[in-house]
């Protein structure tokens, strides 16, 4: 078990992975699983600009925009506007998702030719179940996205630290630190650590606090739901879709 940060991070835990899971809990893929829980296909894109309108007219898809920017009827990257929302009932089966972070990680890993899981505290211990039912002896890599500093440097984000740990937690086996490198040890017994308190530690972390400075405090309380799903979305054809449950 592999664990890293960032984009770069990614590109040194995918060498000959089975399985890259990219956690970012604030708010990407929270918002994935949400939104491939309610049977919506998810196309990960890499920036916030009209070239997202464009991918998304083509597609025929309905484009998260920025919380702030929405208008009536629109759907952001907020968990919460989706999770309130009924788009299959509006007919509405795909979503494209900008995001700078865990978006523009998963395509680069796509790129590259790996697997990728998305994985959020709310589908955690299923998606681990997935993997660890595939990957048999092949390498696993985990990826935290973090969050970036106004300079574009990446700010390693705790809560996504969280989610990587929670999700290595579903694939320790008997001997906890067993095939796991020091820093997916490290992950796993943080998580381990704040799993009592978890929503109130979310709720107090900084990218928390941002968010709900912001008036998105459902936000926080949608992706500190642990374990609440069985949805594991897969990037297969540059599309996230449910890889299946193990239960």
């Amino acid at each position: 078990m592999r664990f890293d940060w960032g984009p770069v991070g990614a590109d040194v835990v995918a060498p000959g992975a089975a399985f890259v899971a990219v956690v970012d809990v604030l708010s990407f893929t929270t918002t994935l699983t949400v939104a491939v829980e309610q049977g919506i296909r998810v196309l990960p894109y890499r920036w916030r600009d009209d070239s997202a309108v464009d991918v998304a007219r083509r597609h025929g898809a309905m484009l998260a925009v920025l919380r702030k920017q929405a208008g009536p009827g629109q759907i952001t990257l907020s968990p919460e506007s989706i999770l309130n929302a009924n788009l299959r009932a509006d007919g509405i089966d795909r979503l494209v998702l900008p995001s700078p972070n865990g978006s523009a990680i998963s395509v680069r890993l796509a790129d590259a030719g790996v697997t990728v899981v998305g994985v959020s505290l709310r589908n955690a211990k299923a998606a681990a179940e997935w993997v660890r039912e595939r990957a048999g002896d092949r390498p696993v890599g985990v990826v935290a996205s973090g969050e970036r500093w106004p300079d574009g440097s990446l700010r390693p984000a705790v809560e996504d630290l969280w989610g990587a740990g929670a999700f290595l937690d579903g694939l320790a086996g008997p001997a906890p630190d067993e095939g796991f490198s020091p820093e997916a040890a490290a992950a796993l017994w943080a998580y381990r650590g704040v799993s009592p308190a978890v929503g109130s530690a979310l709720r107090e972390s900084v990218s928390g606090r941002e968010l709900r400075g912001y008036g998105f405090a459902g936000d926080v309380e949608v992706a500190a739901a642990v374990g609440v799903t069985a949805v594991v979305p897969i990037l297969r054809d540059g599309w996230f879709v449910d890889g299946g449950s193990c239960t």
